[in-house]
């Protein structure tokens, strides 16, 4: 009976083995709407068969970091691009031209070249190193773009298919999967199997301005899109929107695949290679404190000026010390809390005051709420700064993400006074249609003005936004307030006349 049942077995398997043969399982449903996107481009063999890209086009990047309001509308800047992609060899040659209300007419080209992993710029024949982030972020967005993201998908060992979702009043097919680490999701139009989107979900700790966010997300929509010579669907318009807001529009209006490559384009100087080699990217959180050859300065009894790539000020109080501004990131303001600490080290901190609502402001509020210090904010900058301590950080959790705990808020809508003594603070609302995000800080005992960002001492003499001059110096008409000095998030003191002086200059053309 059991050498029966043994045969029985055998033929069995013999006969599933015959017919797995004859009828291979399907491949993954993600698999198979990926070689369908591919097929809708023109073609898996297309694809793979696709040497290089070279196109031109216009484009504007909005300032979402540092416009006067974080909901929009953003200051925009506007640019004019050509770039040559070589996909055997993975190298870009891309050079841009920028304009906008600082730079009225376009500036001269500056190239960016990045080829077997060295980043650098060209201008005029000169060469200097670009960066690691650079190399690094171009890698990544080769991958990811519109001609590679699907072949870079399909070698994806996670490739998996998610529930379907509605964009553009269309029903999208989901797709993810993780590349060098990051998660990566393509939507897919359901009814023409084109990608809709490229969407990733990073922390970027070398970025001034996105580290604050934390885990966030880059989404790219394509648009206009059109049947090149050859073959190949590709799409005209890029729409990226970073953090939920709109970041940028790019448009191509000349194409060209498959163009021979021009191997000078792509030759770095090997000093340059040299010079190259030898960075290092560092962590915003990792930054010194201040800056070395700058040292603090204090302006006033007991009131500390730290000069730093965002400025911060330390004011001894009876009863504690106020710390202005929170800038950069978590370790920084940890840096910041640990050296009020030593120079004071018979004073707890206690207070934080942000000033403003751009995001290198406001980037080390996250401490403060984990550390339990009251945060002094203007009103209307509270739902931004909620979303900034609300974000997670998975990819490298703060001591908020590790120890959640709800700020400790003190928001300021009028007038409001902090402290007593020699050193007591009166805080406004700066309300102006630059400033309209700001908060003033008055020192009445030292006739000293703190005045956020609205006043930028740029290294040719003149200020920077000669408008925002105009708004301090209403405000503080307003105020009433008798200013002698004055100094600001990236200003040392200055004479109040000597603001008073820019402005009368300005109006009269000077």
């Amino acid at each position: 009976m059991q050498i029966i049942k043994a045969i029985i077995f055998i033929v069995l398997l013999f006969l599933f083995a015959r017919f797995i043969q004859a009828h291979p399982i399907p491949q993954n449903e993600a698999q198979t709407l990926i070689r369908a996107a591919m097929e809708a481009m023109g073609g898996e063999a297309k694809l793979r068969e696709l040497k290089s890209v070279q196109f031109e086009g216009i484009g504007h990047n909005f300032a979402i970091e540092q416009s006067e309001r974080p909901e929009g509308p953003w200051i925009v800047a506007y640019s004019q691009n050509v770039e040559t992609r070589d996909l055997v060899n993975n190298r870009v040659r891309f050079s841009v031209q920028n304009r906008h209300f600082q730079v009225p007419e376009w500036s001269p080209a500056l190239t960016t070249i990045v080829a077997n992993g060295v980043a650098a710029f060209e201008r005029g024949g000169r060469y200097i190193p670009n960066s690691l982030l650079q190399a690094q972020t171009t890698n990544k967005d080769l991958a990811l773009s519109p001609e590679k993201v699907l072949l870079t998908a399909l070698e994806a060992k996670d490739l998996r298919l998610e529930k379907d979702v509605q964009i553009q009043s269309v029903r999208q097919r989901v797709i993810k999967f993780t590349w060098n680490q990051i998660p990566v999701t393509i939507y897919l139009n359901a009814d023409t199997n084109l990608p809709t989107a490229v969407e990733t979900l990073e922390f970027s700790p070398y970025e001034h301005f996105y580290s604050v966010w934390g885990d966030f997300t880059t989404k790219t929509f394509y648009t206009l899109w059109n049947m090149e010579t050859g073959g190949i669907r590709y799409p005209r318009q890029w729409d990226v929107e970073k953090i939920g807001m709109n970041f940028s529009s790019f448009t191509i209006t000349k194409m060209q695949l498959n163009v021979p490559i021009d191997e000078a384009q792509f030759n770095i100087p090997d000093d340059i290679k040299q010079k190259f080699a030898t960075q290092t990217l560092t962590k915003i959180d990792e930054l010194p404190f201040g800056i070395p050859n700058n040292p603090a300065k204090e302006i006033a009894p007991g009131v500390v000026k730290v000069p730093g790539r965002w400025d911060v000020a330390f004011i001894r109080q009876n009863d504690g010390i106020v710390i202005i501004e929170a800038p950069i990131g978590s370790g920084y303001s940890a840096k910041a809390i640990e050296e009020a600490k030593k120079r004071f080290p018979d004073s707890k901190v206690k207070a934080v005051i942000t000033t403003s609502d751009a995001f290198p402001h406001l980037g080390g509020v996250r401490e403060y709420a984990a550390q339990g210090i009251p945060i002094y904010a203007l009103d209307v900058n509270r739902p931004i700064l909620e979303r900034v301590l609300t974000a997670p950080h998975s990819f490298q959790p703060d001591n908020l993400q590790k120890n959640p705990r709800k700020a400790n808020f003190k928001i300021v809508a009028g007038k409001t006074l902090l402290g007593d003594g020699a050193n007591r603070l009166e805080i406004y609302p700066i309300r102006s249609e630059s400033g309209e995000r700001m908060l003033m800080i008055y020192f009445p005992e030292h006739k000293l003005l703190y005045a956020s960002d609205l006043i930028q001492k740029q290294r040719d003499g003149n200020f920077f936004m000669p408008e925002y001059l105009t708004e301090i110096m209403q405000a503080v008409k307003r105020e009433n307030l008798q200013v002698d000095n004055v100094f600001a998030f990236h200003s040392p003191m200055l004479p109040w006349s000597e603001i008073a002086g820019a402005v009368d200059k300005q109006i009269a053309g000077k």
